[in-house]
Formats: C-alpha cells, sequence, structure tokens
C-alpha cells in the first residue's frame, strides 16, 4: 500500500489561491496514478482530479475545471493541485489518493489514501 501525506491545507478567501502537496512513498508509484478527493461537511466524498502515471494525462471534476490545476512531479515522487478563484463551496477535507490509473479513480476505484487535509474558503 502507497503511504501518501498531505499538507497546505488552510483558510482563505473566496477568489484567492492555495496549493495543496501530497508526498508519496515512491516504491509502489512509479505505474500509478494519483489524486485528488473532497469531502464536506454532511456530503459524500467526491472525485476532484487526477493524473495519470505519465504526469500527461488528466482528469477534472465540472466543478473545478478551468480553476484547479493538478500536477506530479516523478522524480520527487510528489502530487501537486494548484486551487484558483476559489469558492466557499469548495470547502472541505481534500485527499490525497492512488490508483490504477484516472479513468478508475475517476470512478472511486482506490488502492490508497491520505489523511486529509482542511481547506476553508471564507465569503
Amino acid at each position: 500500500q502507497v503511504q501518501l501525506l498531505e499538507s497546505g491545507g488552510g483558510l482563505v478567501q473566496a477568489g484567492g489561491s492555495l496549493t495543496l502537496s501530497c508526498e508519496a512513498d515512491g516504491r509502489y508509484l512509479r505505474n500509478s496514478a494519483l489524486g485528488w478527493f473532497r469531502q464536506a461537511p454532511g456530503k459524500e466524498r467526491e472525485f476532484v482530479a487526477a493524473i495519470d502515471w505519465s504526469g500527461i494525462n488528466t482528469n477534472y471534476a465540472d466543478s473545478v475545471k478551468g480553476r484547479f490545476t493538478i500536477s506530479r512531479e516523478r522524480a520527487k515522487n510528489s502530487l501537486s493541485l494548484q486551487m484558483n478563484s476559489l469558492k466557499p463551496e469548495d470547502t472541505a477535507v481534500y485527499y490525497c489518493a492512488a490508483g490504477s490509473t484516472t479513468a478508475t479513480m475517476t470512478s472511486g476505484e482506490i488502492g490508497s489514501w491520505g489523511q486529509g487535509t482542511q481547506v476553508t474558503v471564507s465569503s
């Protein structure tokens, strides 16, 4: 199982930006897709974005397209989520995740989860 550790959460005003990072145990990462999910209070966990093992192909939820950018550095075994134009509805605990492909991750098939990091967007 991949070990994942998120950082970078915090409090930001609406319209602001925040970058989340995820450090991963590299032993299992080379052929894994990575991604981000989020869970708001009282809601189910939902897909946000995913990136394939090469770092070339990405998927995004419609709610974040054009505002969020996912990227990975294979040499550093790290994953990032640049979040711009943040809205109060983006408030949630954000989870780093690892899976087989971006397609399977989008459908919720996850091999490993991080512990989560809180993002709060004030209006």
